[in-house]
């Protein structure tokens, strides 16, 4: 059986080796593109409207979810047995008391935003709470204020920003490279580096794409592992996963800009898993979560 602690750990590398690849990838597309153009400035701007772009969504994605989710704030009047599950569990994590949110959809779904532990929000759906059995809602909980302690909002938003260069820089560069087609006294290269704008603008924006995706993926492997340490009854998580995927209910509210966000994908009727679906997914298969889970060692 796998140690909670080693599955953490091994969780943890990985993502910042990916995260250190994608340094290293932006690097290297700087330096050849910079190589090509002779010229820094294009770089310069793209990296600084990028930033910009994804600082402002840091700042305020929380509100456009909420929005989008139709979710809407509790008290501790509404839900007094939710609300002292997210306190209990809060105080055990050593977490500041998130926002409490409601989204009225009968698919059993959840998920954790804001900028950081002290502006955190976690939203549930109406059918997870009339469907899920106390030590299920509280692995659940749990899950979500691993992701709030673990910064993961904090490291989504390093890897838009990254994602974010590479398109913005790729992008640049297709353009301009047509630009410099007619002087093809420049250097003698006017066709060849018209073909590497080509291939860079199809290519590094999909394996930036990729690797964003396998962050995320690890990233949910990483809060499951958390959110059974907190509780210290995997189980619970388990059972709940189980529930929460074989619901048959669809999340109207639910788009691809913040599928991504909730626990269980939250799209019926495309869980087939071939290579190419994983590869392209956010989330980890929910069977190998669970396996994960049962075999963890606390």
């Amino acid at each position: 059986m796998a140690s909670l602690y080693n599955l953490a750990e091994s969780n943890i590398r990985k993502t910042w080796f990916y995260l250190t690849f994608f340094f290293l990838f932006i690097i290297f597309l700087g330096w050849l593109i910079s190589w090509l153009l002779e010229s820094w400035l294009i770089l310069w701007i793209a990296i600084i409207l990028s930033i910009l772009i994804s600082f402002f969504s840091y700042w305020h994605s929380d509100k456009i979810v909420l929005l989008l989710a139709r979710a809407r704030p509790i008290e501790k009047k509404d839900n007094p047995e939710l609300y002292r599950v997210v306190e209990n569990l809060s105080i055990t994590a050593g977490l500041p008391l998130p926002k409490i949110y409601i989204i009225n959809e009968a698919q059993p779904n959840a998920f954790a935003t804001g900028r950081n532990p002290k502006y955190s929000i976690i939203a549930v759906t109406r059918g997870l709470l009339e469907k899920l059995e106390r030590v299920e809602l509280e692995g659940v909980i749990s899950h979500e204020l691993a992701h709030i302690g673990n910064r993961d909002s904090l490291l989504a938003t390093i890897v838009v920003i990254l994602v974010g260069v590479v398109v913005l820089i790729t992008d640049f560069f297709y353009r301009i490279s047509f630009w410099q087609r007619g002087d093809s006294r420049r250097r003698g290269g006017g066709s060849i580096t018209g073909l590497i704008a080509l291939i860079l603008a199809i290519f590094a924006p999909l394996l930036a794409t990729l690797m964003r995706l396998a962050i995320s993926r690890k990233r949910e492997f990483l809060a499951d592992a958390s959110g059974a340490l907190l509780t210290r009854y995997p189980e619970g998580l388990a059972r709940a996963l189980e529930k929460i995927a074989s619901d048959s209910n669809s999340l109207r509210v639910a788009n691809n800009a913040t599928s991504h966000l909730y626990i269980v994908n939250p799209f019926r009727g495309k869980e087939v898993q071939s290579w190419l679906t994983k590869l392209f997914s956010t989330h980890p298969p929910v069977e190998e979560r669970i396996r994960a889970l049962r075999g963890l060692k606390i």
